[in-house]
């Protein structure tokens, strides 16, 4: 028989795979004997299970974990259902690799009326125990019966309203009471049945909820950004409660053994007292910074600090922690390495190496890649960004950040960054003529196009900033102005755009520039000492190369020939060529472009110091070189002697689709072998 479920003291932190992240370090905190409610874990291989079963928990694994809840029951001296000394469970996703908030949790499972009663009578706390009901319904009829949290939030504001107080906290216990009822009968009006009292029943219903949040449409897209297969399914974690809502010698919150945004080595988190831990995170109260809790629970405090030593110490990395103090007991509800910002992940690496905890080799291979980009570019103030809310999100087509005034055209950013001003240039979307444009600009900002559009490539190119694709902007181009979040705005407005994240904002947000320094420094000659494989840059321009030899680079992977000729009068010749009609006036052009292009080159071998340079012949597709406002194709038409029309309709045929081709427009170099020829002469000279 197939073993689907693991006691906490059957699992430890090598178990990830099949225990999920919470699972696995659920069962090495006990192993370690630290204070963790003790529980159960259901493996990623059931969850897989489950969708294999048609979304259904087959009879092995449930007998399974009835088994497993009998052990509980040894464990914990309580009896899952009982009416006397009931035993109240937690039950929580842990997906292998973290995915912070993006799939359910519920708590307080086991509660029924009867039991409620007991628990108030018992504890000489009715408060608490109508609380966990309150949640517990609230809970479990948003994420496991779908109903939805706002009909249920709008019966407590209406409470609060009523009784005249501001907080949660101060609704008393006949408060709660009354509350329960109102959001069973918001239950039955919803789903057409009683809300169920069998803890068997609810804690079914409750893995079902956690195993198909998987599939919701958050979990989704957390995991296409950040590489996370589906098919590895998530576990789930069903752990006796530890309370932090019976009192004010009760608490919760989660904490950082650093700092997360900085990297600063020292505690960082929030808590509340009287308050369980979606109150943390839910921003109903505001909570207090961890160094409070020294004061209000002074034993738990020191405990909680000697177990983020012992947790750092054995992961060997900064931890992200949840904690309950239930009476002024703690309880370790979670650890697992801590998301954290690219320049925290360098200080941490680097300090880790300092105390001895990780080998430079180690420090390397701890910094995700994909983050190091973001600190190229300038970025914003982080205390500053702290404050600042976006107000749309697109997509981020070139990483870094930048802030400054509208502009609607390439012509006005050119002018306005002349005299001293910085801007950002807001497009339908942009084309080869904005090329000075984008270049005077802080960043750009486009209502159409993706990640390969003209305005992503190029301003990747030339390392600015790039948010794409807004289609909430509503543009009016002709009267300079648009709208978006229900704000109209005009020329000269201060907006600030992150293209590392694709987030908008409203005003200005200072902006830092990158620097290769510090700890950015000494990962990156820790990896040029282990390495083994050479790096190579993309660089199209003498510019662009001389800027990646400066970064290290040790030659050039790929030069895109069609990028060196988007500035000045190069973009006209070019023109010419693709609009030429004949070999003769396709040569004629050719000639104008031919010492353009071995100058580039030249410069291109002297910036990359006898390191080697691989050239890629002229290979665009045409439509996006060709001029797109009526006086550059005046300016086109006159200069091959042709009328305004008969360039307007080659035009049109490059936008045709060529199903030779498999795109738009044709291949040059594949096309036309006089081209490939003029580039092999200025390459060979």
């Amino acid at each position: 028989m197939a073993k689907w479920v693991y006691m906490f003291t059957e699992g430890d932190a090598t178990m990830r795979n099949l225990l999920g992240g919470k699972g696995a370090n659920l069962a090495e905190m006990t192993n370690l004997g630290l204070p963790v409610p003790q529980g159960f874990t259901i493996t990623t291989e059931a969850c897989t299970q489950y969708y294999e079963d048609g979304r259904t928990i087959n009879d092995e694994i449930m007998g399974q974990i009835m088994e497993a809840i009998t052990k509980m029951e040894g464990v914990t001296g309580k009896k899952f259902g009982d009416k006397e000394n009931p035993l109240l469970v937690s039950v929580r996703s842990g997906a292998r690799a973290s995915m912070p908030g993006m799939m359910d949790t519920i708590l307080n499972l086991g509660l029924n009326e009867e039991v409620v009663d007991v628990l108030a009578e018992g504890s000489g706390n009715p408060r608490w125990a109508w609380d966990c009901y309150r949640r517990f319904i609230q809970m479990y009829s948003d994420v496991v019966m779908e109903v939805g949290k706002k009909y249920f939030e709008e019966l407590i504001d209406k409470m609060k309203e009523e009784k005249g107080v501001k907080q949660d906290v101060e609704l008393t216990a006949d408060d709660l009471k009354a509350l329960a009822g109102q959001f069973k009968a918001e239950y039955k009006e919803k789903i057409g049945e009683d809300f169920p009292t069998d803890p068997k029943e609810q804690l079914m219903g409750a893995i079902k909820a956690v195993f198909r949040s998987w599939d919701n449409p958050r979990a989704n897209v957390y995991r296409r950004d950040n590489d996370i297969p589906y098919s590895w399914g998530t576990a789930v974690n069903v752990q006796m409660m530890a309370f932090g809502n019976m009192g004010d010698d009760c608490g919760t919150g989660v904490a950082f053994t650093r700092d997360p945004a900085t990297g600063e080595n020292g505690l960082f988190g929030e808590f509340l007292t009287n308050a369980q831990g979606e109150d943390v995170v839910a921003g109903v109260r505001t909570p207090m910074h961890i160094s409070e809790m020294e004061d209000k629970f002074p034993e738990a405090f020191v405990q909680f600090k000697d177990v983020c030593k012992t947790l750092e110490s054995h992961y060997r990395d900064m931890q992200d922690m949840e904690f309950t103090v239930e009476h002024g007991k703690l309880y370790m509800l979670q650890t697992r390495n801590g998301k954290r910002t690219a320049q925290a992940a360098l200080k941490i690496a680097c300090d880790l190496v300092d105390e001895g905890m990780r080998t430079e080799e180690e420090a390397v291979a701890m910094i995700d890649p994909r983050n190091l980009d973001t600190l190229l570019h300038p970025q914003f103030d982080a205390a500053a960004l702290k404050a600042a809310e976006p107000i749309a999100k697109a997509l981020g087509a070139s990483p870094g950040a930048a802030c400054g005034k509208i502009v609607f055209s390439a012509d006005d950013a050119k002018e306005w960054a002349a005299r001293g001003e910085k801007v950002v240039l807001v497009r339908l979307e942009t084309s080869p003529e904005d090329i000075e444009g984008m270049k005077a600009a802080q960043g750009i900002l486009t209502v159409r196009g993706g990640m390969t559009s003209h305005a992503a490539v190029v301003a990747r190119g030339m390392g600015r900033c790039c948010v794409s694709g807004c289609g909430d902007i509503a543009m009016d181009e002709e009267n300079k102005k648009f709208t978006l979040a229900g704000k109209e705005y005009h020329e000269g407005d201060p907006i600030s755009i992150n293209g590392s994240t694709g987030n908008i904002y409203d005003g200005i947000i200072p902006t830092v520039d990158a620097t290769i320094a510090g700890e950015f420094e000494r990962i990156m000659a820790w990896a040029d000492k282990y390495r083994t494989m050479k790096v190579r840059t993309n660089a199209d321009t003498p510019a662009d190369a001389k800027k990646a030899r400066e970064l290290g680079a040790e030659g050039i992977g790929l030069c895109r020939t069609e990028h060196m000729f988007f500035e000045g009068n190069r973009i006209d010749a070019f023109r010419e060529m693709i609009c030429a009609e004949t070999v003769e006036e396709r040569e004629a052009a050719l000639e104008k472009i031919l010492p353009e292009q071995q100058g580039d080159f030249e410069k291109l071998y002297e910036a990359l110091e006898g390191n080697p340079v691989t050239i890629r012949f002229l290979d665009p597709p045409l439509h996006e070189f060709v001029p797109t406002e009526e006086e550059d194709i005046k300016k086109l038409a006159d200069a091959q002697g042709k009328t305004v029309e008969q360039i307007k309709t080659i035009i049109d045929s490059l936008h045709e689709f060529n199903p030779m081709m498999g795109h738009r427009g044709c291949r040059l170099a594949v096309t036309y072998p006089e081209i490939a020829k003029m580039q092999t002469k200025a390459v060979i000279r």
